[in-house]
């Protein structure tokens, strides 16, 4: 089977009427019952051939017609012959009693070709069996438009998600970070969780974890504006409360945002601290150095964004030794047959265990746990889901925090301007 090169270029699904040649290349071969190994030197997958104007092929292409021969034609006669001339099976092909070429139509217009052959020791090819080759030809023709268009759905997909996802594995002061997702079902490639690593001034790092209702591209719509929007909120360098709140309106704005759930935190590496504000979204995970993976009580975990009536109050953590910091989407501990706080123990029970798995994540005085080991942290997690769970998009981030040198002898807490800008806001 062969494909003409300007429709897998995607350059135009129709040839010129009256062609001086075409090039198409070779995307599939079969012969006889066996395997085509053997003749991969001769007639290698994804060669691509220039057939000239007066080839059966071009003819075919140019007039939309079955091709039926008694032999094989001169271009392919010659272009075979030096090859190899002294290969057996090539002189096998060159006996070829019948010669059928039926064109493969999309849409009124011819994307390739089929080609067939029959030595002498079998019948010729009959008028049936050429009517049989072109119905295939026809349902083969569209199998390819529809795995094209998948193909290309899948490659914007796949651009839009590595344009939004950070690079995994990263270093900051005083933090490394890991993070991974598995959007909801088989062929999803997007959904709508979303999580962002946000470097700020003066030694500190945002992170977020947010969950938009829904799952597939109509909540990838919705993450994408959030999304957008803390990256933003993010550069006017406000309190993690504030920029909850401002997201907030942001949602209720935004078609499909409303109801969407996430949780913001803010490490200081100076302070050796930890902000963590929530929007209706499961409580993060933490583990010290000694002991096991506990949830972090939020003094409030607010309603989720979008309905502008949520009071988001941050809770501040003070990390005095190294710790584990997970943040996650609820498609990892929610379920139809559990409650969420058992999900959540089960999510807490499973980061232990994945620690004491993995010696490099043993976190010891120095901090030294690597990026690589968090992200086999990850890739554990998402792994030990259980099957009920994968309806819903996953999500998780891994941090590991700890103290990274003595902070400065005195440094301001924020720009003169993020001052102002907070004595300028109205009083709740």
């Amino acid at each position: 089977m062969y494909l003409l090169q300007h429709w897998l270029r995607e350059e135009s699904a129709s040839a010129p009427l009256d062609p001086p040649q075409i090039e198409a290349r070779r995307l599939a071969l079969r012969i006889g019952l066996g395997s085509s190994e053997e003749w991969d030197h001769l007639l290698p997958i994804g060669e691509t051939i220039v057939f000239p104007k007066d080839t059966p092929y071009a003819r075919a292409v140019a007039d939309g017609r079955t091709q039926l021969l008694d032999s094989v034609d001169p271009h392919t006669f010659d272009r075979l012959r030096l090859t190899d001339p002294d290969d057996p099976g090539l002189r096998g092909l060159l006996r070829t009693a019948s010669f059928l070429i039926v064109p493969l139509h999309l849409r009124g217009a011819a994307i390739g070709f089929i080609a067939c052959t029959r030595g002498p020791d079998r019948a010729p090819f009959s008028h049936g069996e050429a009517v049989a080759l072109e119905s295939l030809a026809a349902r083969t023709g569209v199998a390819l438009d529809n795995a094209r268009r998948y193909e290309r759905e899948r490659r914007t997909a796949l651009s839009i998600r590595r344009s939004l996802l950070p690079e995994t594995g990263q270093s900051f002061d005083g933090c490394r970070v890991a993070h991974a997702c598995r959007p909801a079902g088989e062929d999803n490639v997007i959904g709508g969780d979303w999580y962002d690593v946000v470097p700020l001034a003066g030694r500190r790092l945002a992170m977020i974890v947010g969950d938009a209702m829904g799952h597939g591209p109509e909540a990838a719509v919705a993450m994408i504006q959030l999304r957008t929007a803390v990256r933003t909120l993010a550069t006017l360098d406000i309190e993690p409360a504030e920029m909850m709140r401002r997201l907030d309106t942001v949602a209720s704005d935004t078609p499909g945002a409303s109801f969407a759930t996430c949780v913001y935190v803010e490490w200081d590496a100076d302070r050796q601290t930890c902000t963590l504000v929530g929007a209706g979204h499961p409580p993060p995970l933490v583990r010290p150095l000694k002991g096991p993976a506990v949830p972090v009580s939020l003094k409030s975990a607010g309603l989720p964004l979008g309905l502008g009536t949520a009071r988001y109050e941050p809770t501040v953590l003070h990390i005095t030794e190294p710790t584990l910091l997970l943040l996650y989407s609820d498609g990892l501990v929610e379920s139809r047959t559990h409650d969420i706080d058992e999900g959540i123990d089960r999510l807490a029970a499973a980061l232990d265990a994945a620690v004491a798995l993995d010696a490099a994540v043993a976190l010891d005085a120095a901090h030294a746990v690597a990026p690589a080991a968090l992200s086999a942290v990850c890739s554990q997690l998402l792994g030990d889901v259980q099957p009920m769970q994968r309806t819903d998009d996953r999500t998780l981030l891994l941090a590991a925090l700890g103290p990274d040198g003595p902070p400065p002898a005195a440094r301001a807490r924020r720009p003169a301007v993020a001052a102002r800008n907070r004595e300028a806001d109205p009083p709740e």
